[in-house]
């Protein structure tokens, strides 16, 4: 009877550690804003396409840009086991992009989300910062693993593309307010950065000297990264440059077993003029 309850208790204890080890498939995609001037590339003929690519990646945890209120709904109707926070940039509602965060509720407990701007004064919503061309925001939730019980928290968010002081800034902003968040939490940080790993917002981001630095996953990936290294499309061919923009940022304990852009086409076609880049995660 004794033999019996010893094996019991270390199945049990084998059972909880498979367990605290399950990993999260996190993706961060930039899906286009519906623009029908895309013609045959214009988000009507897209939708499914990019719904596709986050169900056969089961993934957990997504983070979108340039997603207009339309394009939210139109995802949450196709992954209905989803919920997502966030608003639109231009109100703080529904008006504008938003850089909502997608997860899965069969996984992931939403505990607390909300949204600031990339700007001097980040909690007024539509506020506009530095030379930026236009409104940028960070969405962020907190989350209760429902498999491992282990707190963390998402950042998301899109980098002005034309605005090198607002994309300095924005990075050091963003690092602050991550590390004011979620303090010593593990945080997976998602996002278009419009920039590449030698520009300066990414080594601000990267800078080890900097205590509040994040770690590039694909940098630390278990596995090579596999893929283009470019994650920018145009709807052309293939990749445009060898260079990322879209990344997978960590800060905290993780290990990163895999590490991808996702480059499929159907016909020819891609899901957007950005690849979605995957990356799967163990909390630590």
């Amino acid at each position: 009877m004794r033999k019996t309850s010893l094996l019991y208790l270390l199945l049990l204890l084998v059972c909880a550690t498979a367990a605290a080890q399950t990993p999260l498939q996190v993706m961060t995609f930039n899906i286009r804003y519906n623009n029908a001037g895309d013609s045959l590339d214009a988000w009507p003929h897209r939708k499914d396409r990019v719904a596709g690519t986050v169900l056969f990646h089961e993934t957990d945890l997504l983070g979108v840009q340039e997603a207009l209120y339309d394009q939210v709904t139109d995802l949450q109707q196709r992954l209905p086991q989803y919920k997502y926070i966030g608003v639109g940039r231009d109100d703080g509602k529904t008006k504008g992009e938003f850089s909502a965060i997608f997860y899965d509720t069969t996984r992931l407990q939403l505990l607390q989300g909300e949204t600031f701007w990339l700007s001097a004064t980040p909690e007024v919503p539509g506020s506009k910062g530095w030379d930026a061309a236009i409104t940028r925001i960070v969405t962020w939730g907190k989350f209760r693993d429902k498999k491992t019980g282990k707190v963390l928290f998402h950042f998301n968010t899109h980098f002005d593309h034309r605005g090198a002081v607002a994309r300095r800034e924005s990075a050091h902003l963003l690092l602050k307010k991550v590390h004011a968040i979620a303090g010593k939490a593990p945080a997976i940080i998602t996002g278009d950065f419009n920039a590449t790993p030698d520009d300066e917002p990414i080594r601000v981001i990267t800078d080890n000297s900097d205590p509040l630095h994040f770690t590039d996953s694909k940098a630390v990936s278990r596995t090579p990264h596999f893929g283009p290294e470019g994650t920018f499309n145009g709807f052309r061919q293939a990749e445009r440059g060898d260079q990322p923009i879209d990344y997978i940022f960590l800060k905290g304990r993780f290990r990163v077993l895999q590490h991808a852009t996702l480059s499929n086409t159907w016909h020819g076609r891609f899901a957007s003029d950005h690849f979605a880049v995957l990356s799967r995660i163990v909390v630590q």
